[in-house]
């Protein structure tokens, strides 16, 4: 079965979102373009109420615009939102790593260092197979702090910051993001909250620090963002 193939015994709709939402972050489905239901339906040989549905989904992320008697398109990307997500995910990820590294014994060490290892391995490959070890490595830390409902609403957010992600992971050094994974799990290894969260924040704020330069480099891709910087810094307390 090839990666995109529909699974008829799982639900439809649900894989379409999934499906259609990495088509758009990895701009094979690009800005401004026209998408049709029943087109869709076709390349996956569905009906056309899942379809309805996955649009419906990917519009809540701000991913494409259903507008009545216009059809579907694909939407720019939203600077605005991919800030807030950046900023939503430094404070939600460093509370986080400050529960494991106050902790360890919550954190398998041995699995961090094993997602660690599958980013080298698919560091020069695709940059979506990159991303998605990249989440899963996010997701694991979230799931081992007792935080994996938080992490899935994080979710809808993180979808225009990954479109970023892929138009910049041609020109940032992957092995520089994979480094300062290694640094939070070492903070985590070592009983010491306040490196493991500083190695957080620090990764999360530079993962996006060249955004300015991707949006002069691609402005068919985003829509006009407003000047001026966001705040640097927000805490949200922690505890179980």
């Amino acid at each position: 079965m090839r990666q995109d193939q529909i699974d008829q015994t799982a639900p439809i709709a649900r894989q379409l979102t999934r499906f259609l939402r990495e088509r758009i972050i990895r701009n094979d489905l690009h800005p401004d373009q026209k998408i049709s239901e029943s087109e869709i339906a076709q390349q996956y040989d569905v009906s056309r109420q899942p379809v309805r549905e996955a649009f419906i989904r990917l519009a809540s992320e701000g991913l494409v615009s259903v507008l009545p008697q216009r059809g579907t398109r694909v939407s720019r990307i939203d600077v605005v939102a991919v800030r807030e997500a950046r900023f939503l995910r430094e404070a939600v990820e460093s509370d986080i790593v400050r529960l494991l590294a106050e902790a360890p014994g919550r954190a398998d060490l041995a699995e961090l260092d094993a997602h660690i290892d599958r980013q080298r391995a698919v560091a020069a490959g695709d940059p979506l197979e990159f991303i998605r070890a990249d989440e899963a490595f996010h997701r694991t830390l979230a799931e081992m702090g007792g935080k994996a409902g938080i992490w899935r609403k994080v979710q809808g957010l993180k979808a225009q910051m990954d479109r970023v992600r892929v138009l910049s992971l041609s020109q940032f050094p992957v092995n520089k993001l994979i480094d300062q994974h290694a640094a939070i799990v070492a903070g985590i290894a070592a009983g010491d909250p306040a490196r493991a969260e500083a190695a957080t924040r620090h990764h999360l704020r530079e993962v996006l620090s060249d955004l300015p330069q991707i949006v002069t480099a691609n402005p068919a891709f985003f829509d006009d963002a407003p000047d001026g910087d966001e705040d640097r810094t927000v805490i949200i307390g922690g505890g179980e």
